[in-house]
Parts: C-alpha cells; sequence; structure tokens
C-alpha cells in the first residue's frame, strides 16, 4: 500500500503546514496519514466512450472500512469487481479531495453491463 501513502503525502504535509508544523517528523506524519486515510473515501470512476468524447461514470463509492482490499492491490480488485478499462480512483476527506490515481488492468470490461452509481450530497460528511 505504499502507493497510498504516495498520493497522500502532500494532502498530509499541507495539512500539517496549516497547523504550524513546518517540519513534521516521520511519526506525525505517519499518525497524520492514518488519521486522514481513517476519514476518507474513494470513488471508482471508469472512463467510457461517449457521444464524440469520453466521459468517467461513477461505478462505486468505498468508506474506510470496505477499501483495504482495493488499496492492497488496486489492480486485482478493480479488474475482479468490474473488469479491465481505464479506471480513476478519487480520494476525499470529507468534502475535500485528497489524490487520484489511475489504473488500467486488461480484461473484459465487465463494468459496461453496470448502471452508474448516483452519490449524494447528504452521503458525504464533513470530517474537518
Amino acid at each position: 500500500m505504499e502507493w497510498v501513502w504516495t498520493i497522500y503525502r502532500p494532502y498530509v504535509e499541507k495539512a500539517l503546514a496549516r497547523e504550524g508544523v513546518a517540519a513534521p517528523t516521520d511519526e506525525q506524519l505517519q499518525s497524520r496519514f492514518l488519521e486522514v486515510l481513517g476519514a476518507s473515501s474513494v470513488t471508482v470512476l471508469v472512463q467510457e466512450p461517449w457521444q464524440n468524447s469520453v466521459r468517467f461514470k461513477t461505478l462505486a463509492r468505498y468508506e474506510p472500512s470496505d477499501m483495504f482490499d482495493l488499496l492492497n492491490n488496486p489492480e486485482e480488485f478493480l479488474l475482479q469487481h468490474f473488469g479491465g478499462g481505464k479506471f480513476k480512483l478519487n480520494f476525499h476527506q470529507g468534502w475535500h479531495f485528497v489524490a487520484t490515481q489511475n489504473f488500467k488492468p486488461e480484461g473484459d470490461p465487465k463494468w459496461m453491463s453496470l448502471p452508474e452509481m448516483e452519490i449524494s450530497y447528504d452521503q458525504i460528511q464533513d470530517t474537518r
């Protein structure tokens, strides 16, 4: 799960800097990372052809208690649940965007037969 820390690091460093911690220790970084990750959600989107362009279809949203397998082995998780395609994982802490990461597992696109997930604003919790 080193890839998760890599994409979260700038967000964690900025959060600590806003609190006056300009040169955080490894322990402070790790502690804040776990705190932020524990309050994060991840939205799975897939790129699909649409008219004469592309769009991103929302497939799923995972809360911290449901995203371990996705974070542990994203390519395998995506392939198993959604098939092949160009996927975008968007991470948020409440209303705050944290980072995005793209994956492109090869395989049959199971996601094409899935309905688009609608996310309402009341599903998003502000964790400030």
